[in-house]
């Protein structure tokens, strides 16, 4: 391999990516592509088709932006992305602005929870990248405050993610409206066959990148699991909060129980906000952005957050309880670990989940690390009480005997 080669594949020249975005990137002091970005952008300038599969964390977003405003800064249209989460809309959006702005592209951001009225002034100044929910855009088109006939770029972003919450009723009507004559781009960390039929029905020939398997999850998270009785939950996790001083993100399976758990951690005296369905769009946009200056260390979130949190320095993640879908556990995760760092995570499961342990594993193809705290009664510690549980808990255990260390 030669070293200009090389050089090359170290840095985001060699991709087809304009001179003018390339300064950008300089400023921004992004310097080497991601492996997702290192594959996907120079298929994207061509305009292809793309199915992109890489676990969370790894910059699907700039992956996308690249190729879409360089396009735009050469003819005419408008790009669509559509994503699952508000959370989520807000953080592409802030990827695409810095991208965009030396260019005069204005972006505009679409989604529940926000005024109507601003979102029509902002459409009146002709965005040409529209970042949306696909609950908000249909209100849009339903209204006719928004046309979709000069759109010759369409991301769907996080897909998967997008069908489990149902959306894909909206999602039709939405390609009904978009010219068939368009470049396709889907992102995920997951591809489920539901997204495959989407792909295949909607896509043109489209180029397939994995990165890493589907459900991989990021290489430099350290995983520990702690099989506890519910009633030594909270005692465990005041422990816990204890020893790690960085921030944390703790999931919750219920928005109650976030509540629950938030009011319980601001007894124990750590900082903490929360964020759910039952938050307005004000509050979690304060409880998120908080999280990122450090006004609170803890944030308390149900999956509505597991994909819209873009936020580096996240030391622990903590699954108070474990997701409802084995495939959240993949993307609660990833938000630790992010750009190259380390991370952690930790799981609680009650004696009775061995079936959802089983699930994660057979998703991550890797068995989860049982750990004992050792400031706990062993008995705290049980072993699942059902045959099946019973199999996932040994299995564990043949994998690693370690005892919970920092």
């Amino acid at each position: 391999m030669t070293q200009s080669y090389q050089s090359q594949k170290n840095s985001f020249y060699g991709l087809g990516i304009a001179p003018k975005i390339l300064e950008t990137l300089d400023r921004m002091r992004f310097t080497v592509p991601t492996p997702i970005q290192h594959k996907a952008i120079p298929i994207a300038t061509e305009g292809k088709d793309i199915i992109g599969v890489a676990q969370t964390g790894t910059g699907k977003t700039l992956a996308f932006a690249i190729p879409i405003i360089q396009h735009l800064a050469q003819r005419k249209g408008r790009a669509l992305v559509l994503v699952p989460t508000r959370e989520l809309a807000i953080q592409v959006d802030e990827t695409f602005r810095k991208i965009a702005e030396p260019f005069g592209i204005r972006t505009v951001v679409l989604i529940g929870g926000a005024s109507m009225h601003l979102q029509l002034q902002e459409l009146r100044r002709n965005p040409r990248v529209l970042i949306a929910t696909p609950g908000r855009l249909t209100d849009h088109i339903n209204q006719r405050t928004v046309m979709l006939a000069d759109v010759n770029t369409l991301v769907l972003d996080e897909a998967d993610r997008m069908l489990d919450m149902g959306f894909l009723p909206q999602i039709q009507i939405i390609l009904k409206y978009i010219p068939k004559d368009r470049q396709t781009m889907l992102f995920s960390a997951t591809i489920p066959g539901e997204v495959i039929s989407m792909a295949t029905s909607h896509m043109k020939l489209p180029v397939h990148i994995e990165v890493a398997p589907s459900g991989t999850t990021a290489e430099r998270i350290v995983q520990e699991l702690f099989i506890v009785k519910k009633e030594a939950k909270k005692d465990l996790l005041a422990k816990i909060l204890a020893q790690y001083g960085g921030s944390v993100l703790l999931f919750s399976r219920t928005k109650r129980g976030a509540s629950k758990i938030t009011r319980s951690i601001k007894w124990m005296g750590h900082s903490v906000a929360e964020i759910h369905s039952d938050r307005s769009l004000g509050q979690r946009k304060q409880a998120l952005e908080g999280f990122k200056t450090g006004k609170y260390r803890i944030l308390v979130a149900t999956d509505i957050a597991a994909r819209g949190i873009d936020v580096t320095g996240i030391e622990l993640v903590i699954n108070y309880d474990l997701p409802e879908d084995a495939g959240n556990y993949v993307h609660r995760i990833g938000r630790t670990g992010r750009a190259g760092h380390e991370g952690r995570a930790i799981s609680f499961a009650t004696p009775d989940q061995g079936i959802d342990v089983r699930n994660i594993e057979k998703l991550i193809k890797t068995a989860l690390p049982i750990s004992e705290h050792p400031e706990f009664p062993k008995e705290t510690f049980q072993k699942a009480t059902s045959a099946p549980q019973v199999h996932v808990y040994r299995r564990l255990k043949h994998h690693s005997r370690h005892k919970y260390t920092r």
